[in-house]
């Protein structure tokens, strides 16, 4: 090793200006009659200019149907959940409707009756119709 200090730095000074470097030349394009169009009238600096509003016209446009089929697929979805949940209760409502009307019948009230002793038992008697008069009468 050598001190830096004291002498001068030539060696890297002489290997800078030996690295040269090369640059790739840039392709150019043919100049042919559809490149001249395509260059100079359709896609040049004005034209995409002027275009630019009616761009982003499109690209909102575009943003809007998007969020709207994502609007609807996510009620779909919600339309298909709550069918199914008014099937289930529909059944359920109706399993307990026939639950009740068997339980609710004579012979079962009285068997329930017997099973909780109550005392309570079913009448031997047929029902009597009372007339006007006899409830005045108190009878």
């Amino acid at each position: 090793m050598t001190n830096r200090l004291r002498e001068p730095i030539i060696e890297e000074e002489e290997i800078e200006t030996k690295l040269i470097v090369e640059e790739k030349p840039v392709k150019e394009i043919p100049d042919n009659y559809v490149m001249q169009f395509l260059t100079r009238r359709i896609f040049n600096a004005d034209a995409a200019t002027s275009a630019l509003p009616f761009v982003l016209f499109l690209a909102f446009l575009g943003m809007m149907y998007i969020a709207n089929m994502n609007l609807a697929e996510k009620n779909v979805h919600d339309i298909t959940k709550i069918t199914k949940e008014i099937k289930e209760l529909s059944s359920d409502y109706k399993t307990s409707k026939a639950e009740l009307a068997f339980k609710s019948t004579l012979t079962e009230v009285t068997a329930r009756a017997d099973t909780l002793h109550l005392g309570i038992k079913e009448s031997t008697q047929p029902p009597q119709k009372l007339t006007d008069g006899e409830v005045q009468d108190g009878h």
